[in-house]
C-alpha cells in the first residue's frame, strides 16, 4: 500500500536520462534520497528532488512522519514526441530531431522492506 504519490507529466527530458537518476534513489529512505539528489550533478536530479518533496508534503498532510517514509517505487515513462525539429544535411536533405518528454511518478511507503526481516 502506498502512503503518498506525486507525479510530473511532460518533463522535457529524455526518459533514458531521467531513469539514470531515478534508479539511484529507489528503495532509499526519504532523507537519504534527498541528500543523494542534492549533490548529484544531473539536470534531472533537481526536478526529481522537487517532486520528492511534493510527495513528502502529501504524506505529511495525511499525518505520516517524514522519518519513517521510504521511496517504494519511482516510475519514468515516455511521454509524447510531438516536438519535432529539423536540421539541414548534405544535398538538400533534412535531418530529424525528436524532442522527447518524460512522465515521472513517485510512490512513498512507511515501512522499509529490509526493516521487516
Amino acid at each position: 500500500m502506498t502512503v503518498a504519490t506525486a507525479s510530473l507529466n511532460y518533463f522535457r527530458m529524455s526518459p533514458r536520462k531521467v531513469r539514470v537518476v531515478a534508479k539511484l534513489i529507489k528503495n532509499l529512505p526519504v532523507e537519504r534520497a534527498e541528500k543523494e539528489l542534492l549533490f548529484r550533478n544531473k539536470k534531472a536530479a533537481k526536478t526529481i528532488l522537487k517532486l520528492l518533496k511534493s510527495a513528502v508534503s502529501n504524506a505529511k498532510n495525511k499525518g505520516y512522519d517524514e522519518k519513517t517514509l521510504y521511496i517504494k517505487n519511482i516510475i519514468v515513462n515516455e511521454g509524447p514526441k510531438h516536438l519535432k525539429r529539423y536540421y539541414p544535411k548534405a544535398r538538400g536533405r533534412v535531418g530529424l530531431i525528436i524532442k522527447k518528454m518524460s512522465h515521472i511518478k513517485i510512490e512513498l511507503d512507511t515501512q522499509h522492506p529490509k526493516a521487516n526481516s
